[in-house]
């Protein structure tokens, strides 16, 4: 296997890793919640730290990786192993999980930012869009994971069997990646380039993907925190969770194989606002139709398509910044989209009390994003009018 690809994958590991480790608790949420002794809010304050804490450390990461990448990314490494294994000490002790998904989640912001500059410190220019999928569908992936692993680990031993399954994948790609690292990247930094980050607040550019991000993650997380009440409005709630692994399915198939494919064809722009229109024509056609497999096929077809994007953009982002700040790009990004969870979540809340208003606020979340996405360049490339990648100052 060539080198850049064992880096790549030991990363990915990691990456998984991450959000199979902050979505511990969710499957198993009230189950846990007696095992600690704790109210159901607590456990649900366990995963609330993460997106929280990406946002205060999404830009000081990205600086950190663009101005030491290996010392950045091996901290986010150990970080995720050492706190998925001290989850161990005393695993029904919630002070102890809660410490544990501190360390966690202070590790997350280092490892996910880093997804873009990776891609081109160890691959060529035509392989970085398909190793940006592969990180992306690593995220997904751990994701799904947790969502289908975490009940029945808990049945067959409770919280120890839970988290010391879920550790391994920790710990194990924490070695790898430390040694992964040590292999020298075929594509070095401008190192006359500034990694400040004035930059990103002049860069409209940066701000419409921002923007984009925003409601694509906001989106997922909607459905996945509200899909369960939804449906219970016509009997269906039961099948919430496996409906959000359905759309999550749909987003590795997607993101695995569409990235790669519309950057070799300058399709990036097209693929996005095929992506809004799918979403909200999804959303819109769910709001008629409560039958579970008549919704199970349309958040199948809206994950393959809105799921694809975050690598798209990021890949898109690494294109305009340049790799040597493409991890505060990727943390600018990253953060637009942790905040469009808190805010989208919390916006889909004040509708929820009219059955057939949730799926209209998502579908119309995403018809607002499509007038940003035609500000896009339409042929896919570097943005002409404000790139940074002007050598020196800010």
């Amino acid at each position: 296997m060539p080198k850049r690809w064992t880096v790549l994958l030991a990363y990915a590991l990691v990456a998984a890793s991450t959000q199979l480790l902050w979505l511990s608790f969710a499957p198993v949420d009230t189950a846990a919640a007696r095992a600690m002794h704790v109210d159901v809010g607590s456990i649900g304050d366990l995963a609330l730290i993460f997106p929280l804490v990406y946002v205060v450390l999404a830009l000081p990461t990205g600086r950190w990786l663009d101005s030491n990448f290996n010392t950045a990314l091996a901290a986010g490494a150990v970080l995720t192993g050492v706190g998925g294994l001290g989850r161990l000490v005393a695993p029904t002790s919630f002070g102890v999980q809660l410490a544990g998904q501190v360390v966690i989640s202070i590790g997350q912001p280092l490892v996910l930012n880093s997804v873009t500059k990776l891609a081109a410190h160890h691959f060529p220019p035509g392989e970085r869009a398909t190793a940006i999928s592969v990180g992306s569908v690593a995220l997904f992936a751990g994701i799904l994971a947790a969502v289908l692993a975490g009940g029945p680990l808990f049945s067959a031993g409770g919280l120890p069997l839970l988290l010391g399954v879920e550790a391994v994948p920790a710990v194990l790609g924490m070695a790898l990646l430390l040694g992964a690292l040590r292999i020298k990247p075929a594509y070095a930094d401008d190192v006359s380039t500034s990694v400040n980050l004035r930059w990103l607040a002049r860069d409209g550019f940066m701000w419409v993907l921002a923007a984009l991000i925003f409601i694509g993650m906001g989106t997922y997380n909607a459905v996945a925190t509200w899909l369960q009440p939804i449906l219970d409005h016509y009997g269906h709630g039961a099948d919430a969770g496996n409906l959000v692994a359905v759309m999550t399915v749909g987003g590795i198939v997607g993101a695995a194989f569409i990235p790669s494919a519309s950057a070799a064809r300058n399709w990036r722009r097209p693929v996005l606002l095929l992506a809004l229109a799918v979403t909200a024509v999804s959303f819109l056609a769910m709001d008629v139709v409560h039958d579970s497999a008549w919704i199970g096929g349309w958040l199948l077809l809206q994950g393959i398509f809105l799921m694809a994007c975050l690598p798209i953009v990021l890949d898109w982002s690494e294109l305009h910044s340049g790799p040597e700040r493409a991890g505060a790009a990727a943390g600018f990004l990253l953060m637009a989209g942790n905040l469009g969870g808190v805010v989208l979540v919390l916006v889909v809340q004040v509708v929820m009390g009219t059955p057939s208003l949730p799926f209209i606020a998502m579908a119309v979340a995403a018809l607002l994003a499509v007038p940003l996405a035609l500000r896009l360049p339409a042929g896919g490339g570097a943005a002409p009018d404000s790139s940074p990648r002007v050598r020196g100052g800010g």
